[in-house]
């Protein structure tokens, strides 16, 4: 029985880091059937995730209702400033927008929020939050009230945000610590469910991610790495399923009057190569390096002395590209004059277009201007934003590959990169829901929840609540 003082509106949002609309509505659905049972009560479709579709900063534009622009935060790296000095991680410090935990303090509302990405260093709210993937460890204040960690502990001695070092593990090893990892923060989860007070609950699962970029490939009969016999080939399903179970115990704890939502920030699709941009970059003379590293010596941009003076873009590598351009009295070494700047940015993106794979064949790739895409351009965006390869080529910084694609990822091992699309079920079980609906966007999540808690949306949220009833 959950702890309540008295009936009363309550909204759980389940969040599953990269779930595939296309396996739980499709593949897996006969086999999930706590997941099925709410979409044939519920409401459920597609949900558009942001560019870029990476869970930073994803997750904090779905609870805030706010672009990665208006956010200033184009990924899990950012640039700081306009200098050359690397990239600054995006933690809970770089959202300045109010989420949808602090709208609801803000009128009297309680939350628990649990694993929500950009959490960390917490902040403080009106209820619970145990932070997010980003937090370096049990030594640090990842909770709020402080004392609440103390509990945590008691509960879970060996609690963990996430697998470190994910994609450098042995499978099976892998395979056990996302199980184990996935277990006890469920647990964790379920325990404070039913003793906090709370009008809105929320966790995010990072295993999920995580199985995909370790098991994808023996999951996927179209990956280049297909392993048909291989003893991780249930790997994914077998997770789905775990997570399946789980939810039905949170479901168990709470009342009739919450309504569910489970939603995902991205999608998932198979990985088949890297187009290594700054390679790239420097081979079609847009890249100055004063010593390149020799073919087969892959070296790190940051570790590669760059001649700025001779240099009109370079790149950062990750799920997708991000170029800048070095633009006279912006960056300190600026070569190409403002008036230049959009004749400058076509070109290059045109270029970028044309780039083939690995046998020279066409690519399908995407390149967005931050200023077409957003509502605002805060921080320092990058000057295009890149999907390769329909999202099935990830990007890469490096260089020293001797030709502009590669088969090996220079952040470990990974079988999979993220799609636009991803997933949501709403179920209020005191009314029927409306089945499928045309896709959403993940800015429609926030106002979704403030409506069910009858909480007036501000007029700056950027979605509209979903009509699930």
């Amino acid at each position: 029985m959950a702890f309540f003082s008295r009936k009363r509106r309550r909204v759980l949002v389940i969040g599953l880091d990269c779930a595939s609309p296309d396996l739980i509505f499709e593949t897996f659905n006969a086999d999930l059937p706590t997941v099925r049972a709410l979409m044939q009560a519920g409401t459920w479709g597609v949900l558009q995730s942001c560019i870029p579709c990476i869970t930073v900063p994803a997750w904090a534009s779905m609870f805030s209702s706010r672009d990665p622009g208006v956010l200033g935060v184009y990924g899990f790296r950012n640039r700081a400033d306009h200098s050359y000095q690397g990239m600054t991680t995006a933690d809970g410090k770089a959202i300045h927008e109010a989420r949808v935990w602090d709208i609801l303090g803000g009128a009297g509302k309680s939350s628990l929020v649990m694993g929500v990405p950009q959490t960390y260093p917490v902040k403080p709210l009106t209820g619970h939050l145990i932070s997010d993937f980003l937090t370096p460890g049990v030594e640090s204040a990842f909770t709020y009230p402080a004392m609440l960690k103390n509990e945590i502990l008691r509960l879970a001695p060996e609690y963990a945000f996430d697998v470190r070092d994910f994609r450098m593990m042995e499978r099976g090893e892998l395979l056990r610590q996302l199980i184990a990892l996935t277990d006890m923060q469920y647990r964790v989860f379920e325990h404070l469910l039913t003793t906090k007070t709370w009008e809105c609950a929320i966790h995010v699962n990072i295993g999920l991610d995580r199985v995909h970029h370790g098991f994808w490939r023996y999951h996927d009969a179209g990956h280049r790495l297909h392993e048909t016999d291989s003893p991780f080939r249930h790997a994914i399903r077998d997770y789905y399923l775990r997570v399946d179970g789980w939810i039905g115990r949170l479901l168990a704890a709470v009342d009739d009057e919450t309504v569910i939502m489970v939603v995902s920030d991205h999608g998932v699709k198979r990985m088949d190569g890297g187009i290594c941009i700054n390679e790239w970059l420097w081979r079609n003379g847009w890249l100055a390096v004063k010593n390149p590293p020799p073919q087969g010596t892959i070296t790190r941009f940051q570790d590669i002395e760059i001649d700025w003076a001779r240099t009109r873009a370079w790149a950062d590598g990750g799920y997708y590209g991000r170029v800048f351009l070095n633009i006279a009295g912006r960056e300190p070494e600026g070569v190409i004059a403002p008036e230049d700047y959009q004749r400058v940015r076509a070109e290059l993106a045109a270029a970028i277009m044309t780039i083939p794979d690995h046998e020279g064949k066409p690519l399908q790739h995407s390149v967005y201007l931050p200023e077409t895409i957003y509502r605002a351009v805060n921080g320092v965006a990058p000057d295009l934003l890149v999907y390769f390869g329909d999202l099935h080529w990830r990007a890469i910084g490096s260089l020293g590959y001797g030709q502009h694609w590669t088969f090996q990822n220079d952040t470990g091992p990974d079988d999979a990169n993220h799609a636009p699309e991803g997933m949501f079920i709403i179920a209020d079980r005191m009314r029927r829901g409306v089945g499928r609906v045309a896709e959403r966007q993940l800015m429609d999540i926030a106002p979704t929840v403030l409506r069910a808690l009858d909480i007036a949306i501000p007029a700056a949220m950027q979605g509209a609540a979903i009509e699930y009833a």
